[in-house]
């Protein structure tokens, strides 16, 4: 065999050699990569299911029971009596009342298109500041 043939030879070898080194070798990096991400989100998740299970043997109990009743639905035991403070509507025109809606800008017969198209752009102004 040639020199020519030899190093021709030699370097399908060593590129064979690199592909089947480099591919594997990637292949194991991104696997434990993607098993420290997966051991993170369990060690998560435990901490999620640890929290959530002292919730729900919180929940079991007849006081926590009774506080959810009393605070969201706003039931009472029998003989006791629940009071609902209403707030009383705002009167018209005073602090808190839905704003007038503002008056339509005059309109003259004789005027020309731009003017109105002012108009229109001055009220649109007005009603947004």
């Amino acid at each position: 065999m040639s020199s020519k043939a030899r190093i021709v030879v030699a370097s399908v070898i060593f590129i064979g050699i690199l592909f089947g080194a480099v591919y594997p070798t990637r292949t194991y990096f991104a696997q434990q990569r993607d098993l420290k991400a997966a051991e993170h989100r369990l060690e998560l998740f435990r901490e999620q299911n640890g929290r959530l299970e002292a919730e729900a043997k919180r929940l079991e109990s007849d006081e926590e029971i009774e506080r959810i009743a009393r605070a969201r639905f706003n039931l009472v035991k029998p003989g006791e009596e629940a009071y609902a403070i209403v707030p009383v509507p705002p009167k018209p025109g005073g602090p808190g009342a839905a704003p007038a809606p503002p008056a339509p800008a005059p309109t003259a017969e004789g005027s020309n298109r731009p003017h109105g198209v002012l108009n229109w752009v001055v009220g649109t102004l007005q009603r947004v500041f």
